[in-house]
């Protein structure tokens, strides 16, 4: 199975001179595997030039949304794939507290979008999901619930024999109501070849944004330690993270005796 990151970014886009080699854009990443299904993760800014490389393709198009925030649906309207009226797109919304399953449509009307979301030419699919294990081509793919602020889906898709965790936008240890335990994440993440987690904020960062629904870098790494994860991404990077500050932190972690390996995601990342 193969990954690329579109769009490794946390809240909002930053472009800039200080964010060039890990990227500005938000949170959208490909999965690929060796039969030629694929499967798109978010559809932050990053999904704008997702939606170019993967026009190779002529199967369907199937997104996984984690939740309805700005910086995991904001790029959909400038995916080029809606507007092929050749193309069918099915989206699956995540688990949400407020179940709103076509927000990421409902962006794009009136005084928010130039475009309405009943103009585009694709064919158009949301698909809320009942089971919390599925199966789509040749992935298999559960889920369990976020701790953030409003809900939303964490990602377990297994293929090619590999298994890959996307749980972005998870607060391990909340203030408010858990939805999931930091043992149940262990459970969820157990043997993954890669675990791409949120690793937002520092231990300064805390005191003032504890309870804003993303994760201390440190407690990424406790869980990947206790579920013995073969690779922890770390993505949905803060915004005010400069890339030479980034670069700091991944050379410190890389000092350390972790039984994994560690990366911070960026633009263009490939894995396989």
């Amino acid at each position: 199975m193969k990954l690329t990151f579109y769009g490794v970014r946390g809240s909002v886009p930053t472009p800039g001179q200080d964010t060039v080699k890990y990227g500005g854009n938000t949170t959208s990443i490909l999965l690929e595997n060796k039969r030629s299904d694929f499967l798109i993760l978010d559809a932050g800014t990053g999904i704008r030039n997702l939606g170019k490389d993967i026009q190779k393709y002529t199967n369907d198009i199937y997104i996984l949304l984690s939740h309805n925030h700005w910086d995991h649906i904001q790029g959909f309207p400038y995916f080029t794939p809606a507007y092929m009226p050749e193309k069918n797109i099915n989206i699956i919304p995540g688990l949400t507290e407020e179940h709103e399953p076509k927000a990421i449509l409902k962006q794009m009307k009136g005084s928010f979008f130039p475009i309405n979301s009943d103009e585009l030419l694709a064919t158009i699919t949301i698909t809320p999901i009942k089971n919390n294990s599925w199966k789509y081509q040749s992935f298999q793919i559960s889920r369990c619930r976020m701790n953030h602020p409003g809900g939303g889906s964490a990602y377990k898709i297994i293929a090619d024999d590999k298994s890959i965790v996307y749980a972005t936008d998870n607060e391990l240890f909340p203030p408010y109501p858990v939805a999931t335990t930091f043992e149940q994440w262990v459970q969820f993440c157990a043997k993954a070849d890669y675990l791409i987690h949120d690793g937002q904020y520092l231990p300064e960062d805390y005191p003032f944004k504890r309870g804003w629904g993303h994760s201390q870098i440190q407690h990424a790494l406790d869980l990947a330690m206790q579920a013995q994860v073969k690779n922890l991404v770390l993505v949905s990077h803060d915004p005010d993270r400069t890339d030479e500050q980034i670069d700091k932190l991944q050379s410190e972690l890389l000092q350390g005796e972790y039984p994994f390996n560690i990366l911070f995601a960026y633009e263009g990342l490939t894995l396989i």
